[in-house]
């Protein structure tokens, strides 16, 4: 039978869990409201450059006047995968899945004679990279304002375009949880080199199609805008990261303060049960004891 005294203790703890898991739940839904309005709004102009960034290379008969850097190389030899995680735990899956999904896109990758390393962003990607046999370049972590998150974005777009530069990468992609809704984040693959052709609705399609004329002429333009295209796709996937983090958390927290409840319940049941035991038993004691003399 359990010993009353533990039961107290126990129940006083999980009661002072749930308090805790309660109010990481709020904060994680105020910050939720803001990074979602951040993520939402950054879609708009990075699916917008990334259909500027299509029309312009759609308008060639073939890749042969086009930089390597938007169209990419013939037979990659090495791909580079930027990996968007989260900085703090308590956030169910969240983590989880996207090495999952790692994990099985690197093994897609090998497969094709392709060599992959890794650029983590966040510190639960980092640490779990530090294990792996997987060539790290570099990584980043501490994103916690949205200061930080623009000064790393800035990193690593330099660091992509130094990288296919020098021919240390061939390919570079972006993994990361999209933000769906509070209770739904997907992992999510996106192509920086080559390109991503845009895809949208008919009048996207009708416009990726049509004849334009560019000034200053179409080179200047890519030279221009395809290093703000890596910037925006970075940062984009950021702030998709942010708020699926937060919506994670805020839908753990809620699960394990709901999980606590139960247990309270369940404890106090045991414990006043075990307390009537208690009391019948002294009773029966008393009375035998009377029933003697």
């Amino acid at each position: 039978m359990p010993n009353l005294k533990d039961l107290k203790t126990r129940i006083a703890s999980v009661k002072s869990t749930r308090k805790i898991t309660s109010a990481m739940k709020m904060v994680a839904a105020s910050k939720l409201r803001r990074a979602q309005e951040l993520a939402e709004s950054s879609r708009v102009y990075s699916e917008s450059l990334g259909f500027i960034l299509s029309s312009l290379a759609g308008g060639s008969k073939d890749n042969s006047d086009l930089p390597e850097i938007l169209v990419g190389r013939q037979n990659p030899k090495v791909a580079l995968l930027i990996i968007n995680s989260s900085d703090r735990g308590l956030c169910g899956g969240f983590n989880s899945s996207l090495f999952r999904s790692a994990v099985n896109w690197i093994k897609e990758k090998k497969s094709q004679g392709i060599e992959v390393k890794l650029m983590p962003i966040g510190k639960k990607a980092s640490a779990f990279y530090k294990r792996s046999d997987i060539e790290v370049l570099d990584n980043f972590e501490d994103l916690n304002t949205n200061d930080r998150q623009i000064e790393v974005s800035e990193q690593v777009k330099n660091k992509i375009t130094d990288l296919f530069e020098s021919k240390s990468i061939d390919e570079v992609f972006i993994l990361y949880n999209k933000f769906i809704s509070a209770i739904a984040q997907e992992p999510t693959y996106k192509s920086l080199i080559p390109l991503e052709q845009a895809t949208g609705d008919d009048n996207a399609s009708e416009g990726s199609n049509s004849s334009f004329e560019f000034e200053p002429d179409k080179n200047e333009l890519l030279e221009y805008l395809i290093p703000r295209n890596f910037l925006t796709q970075v940062y984009g996937s950021i702030l998709e990261s942010s708020a699926a983090e937060h919506a994670a958390r805020m839908t753990s927290m809620d699960n394990a303060t709901r999980n606590a409840g139960d247990m309270i319940e369940g404890l106090t049941m045991t414990y006043n049960r075990t307390r009537q035991a208690v009391i019948t038993k002294e009773l029966i004691e008393i009375i035998s004891g009377a029933e003697a003399v």
